[in-house]
């Protein structure tokens, strides 16, 4: 019986770099022979990377895949604290290019075996000698596992050079070790069927590699051998959204601000008045029919914004009692619809949304944030944010923003092709 593998084999592969990357955390992250950029598109959602790069000899595949790697919709709504960039080159990995050097983790997933041997000599002398990463994650066919494939005849792939042993791919691993000053772990993925593991191990073994101590990569940098040397080509750069960008933090910080002033004003109006206008909800809050674009929350952050608003209302009366609250019913109670402002001062904002003390760092910085803004309508002294909450208001902060433009025009994750025979 041949063995099935699941998930399929090339998933696990991917996972396993995922939980690596998920525990070691790495800032900067290179994947060589990136080919369909598959394990890229997984990488950029997890927000402690900030430079992510693939690398392929294949520049007609690369130009394929690449843009599925472009920001989505959700990365607009939720833009990310720190930056992310993501390079996309042509290249060989048996040449050397200084942009690649000093990452914190470098993946090599069913690559070498695509090599000659000569090759995977300059490849070992490329990623550990000149780019010194941190950590590199190296993966290839087990040949003591090929038996197990009966109606397989040579190698797994028709482009292998070569299908290394357990005992060969430890030599090679080890000498790479002793050569370039690393440590190696042996592991894999792609279980053999029950009484064979023992045997032949895993259908794809793994070499994890880390660096012993700390090397001088400055060394590397100020070498002749590292001054401008740039082989490959850059064939796609995309920075994503963050809050490192004035514009973007500006448009989260008054999305914020708005959301939690309407949501905090209409349920002290609706306690003083005893009126609930179903029409109007929290996150409808520009105007009839306009619906304020804020980002999926979990029933956890929920929970702590329903604990939060509670705490800020008892606030909110607290400051009506010592006037720095108010409505007006604009013609008398029977009109009182047609014109009733509220005020939320600005530090009961601060003191019940985490968010926005994180976005604008302090009091004072949210004040000036938001009398530059048009949008926001600020008390005399810029103390408070004025509402009207049955006045149809014409704006939107997100109407004319990338936002809803994100909004309108849907993207979706470009599905991965089914290649669970390729193992």
């Amino acid at each position: 019986m041949e063995p099935m593998f699941s998930p399929a084999l090339h998933r696990q592969r991917h996972e396993f770099v995922i939980d690596f990357v998920k525990t070691n955390k790495p800032k900067k992250v290179v994947d060589l022979g990136c080919s369909e950029c598959s394990l890229l598109k997984q990488l950029r959602f997890h927000h402690d990377i900030e430079l992510l790069a693939g690398v392929d000899i294949d520049s007609a595949v690369l130009e394929k895949k690449m843009r599925g790697l472009a920001p989505l919709s959700t990365d607009y709504l939720q833009p990310r604290d720190d930056q992310l960039r993501i390079d996309v080159y042509q290249g060989s990995v048996t040449q050397k290019d200084a942009r690649l050097i000093g990452f914190d983790l470098v993946t090599s997933i069913e690559l070498i075996e695509h090599l000659t041997l000569a090759d995977v000599k300059l490849f070992s002398e490329v990623v550990f000698g000149y780019m010194t990463p941190v950590a590199v994650i190296v993966s290839t066919p087990n040949a003591d596992f090929n038996p197990l494939f009966r109606r397989m005849s040579g190698f797994r792939h028709s482009d292998h050079k070569f299908e290394w042993s357990r005992e060969e791919f430890k030599s090679w691993a080890l000498k790479v070790c002793l050569d370039y000053g690393y440590e190696v772990e042996f592991t894999g993925v792609g279980q053999a069927p029950p009484g064979y593991q023992e045997n032949v191990g895993f259908c794809s073994q793994i070499g994890v590699f880390h660096r012993l101590g700390v090397r001088a990569v400055r060394d590397v940098l100020c070498s002749n051998d590292a001054e401008d040397v740039s082989c490959y080509t850059l064939l796609y750069s995309k920075i994503y959204p963050s809050l490192h960008d004035d514009n973007i933090l500006r448009r989260v910080l008054v999305s914020e601000v708005l959301y939690w002033a309407e949501k905090l004003g209409r349920r002290w109006v609706e306690e003083k008045t005893g009126e609930k206008d179903d029409a109007d909800t929290p996150d409808q809050a520009g105007g009839e029919g306009k619906a304020r674009y804020r980002a999926p929350q979990s029933p956890l952050q929920l929970e702590e914004e329903q604990t939060a608003c509670g705490a800020a209302m008892k606030s909110l009366v607290e400051h009506r009692e010592v006037g720095e609250l108010f409505w007006a019913d604009g013609g008398g109670q029977e009109s009182c619809k047609l014109g009733r402002c509220v005020s939320v001062p600005l530090s009961v904002l601060w003191g019940c949304c985490p968010k926005i003390c994180a976005l604008s760092g302090s009091l004072g910085n949210l004040r000036q944030l938001l009398m530059d803004n048009g949008k926001v309508n600020l008390s005399q002294d810029g103390s408070a944010l004025l509402l009207n909450f049955h006045e149809q208001e014409d704006h939107d902060d997100f109407e004319d923003s990338e936002y809803a433009e994100a909004m309108r025009c849907p993207h979706s994750v470009e599905p991965e092709e089914d290649w669970d025979a390729n193992v």
